[in-house]
């Protein structure tokens, strides 16, 4: 029996890495095991192509779709904790609050 490259796990997964990126770049935690699920399928079925059935340049396209956000992920994270570290975070607060409020003023 041939197993399937269902690549809707990926893109699920990477999708959501994206939207969670908002939070500090926590969405690496979906997007890297995308990446890593997709890497080893594909390495699976280059190995063995008889065994797995579907689109080979499909799954590479969602692995790269999966690196790219991967990549987002980090870099904001890596932002967040650069600016945790050298005291931006509590400017980028106060910014946040101003915003708010001229919300709320304006509603």
């Amino acid at each position: 029996m041939k197993k399937s490259l269902n690549t809707t796990l990926i893109y699920v997964l990477s999708i959501l890495g994206l939207l969670c990126c908002c939070f500090a770049g926590f969405g690496f935690l979906l997007s890297g095991p995308a990446y890593l699920m997709a890497n080893k399928k594909l390495k699976d079925a280059q190995v063995n192509p008889d065994d797995y059935e579907g689109n080979i340049n499909a799954m590479e396209t969602a692995k790269t779709v999966a690196l790219v956000i991967l990549i987002i992920n980090l870099l904001y994270l890596a932002y967040t904790i650069y600016a945790v570290l050298t005291g931006d975070f509590s400017e980028m607060q106060e910014e946040w609050r101003k915003m708010m409020e001229e919300i709320n003023q304006n509603a």
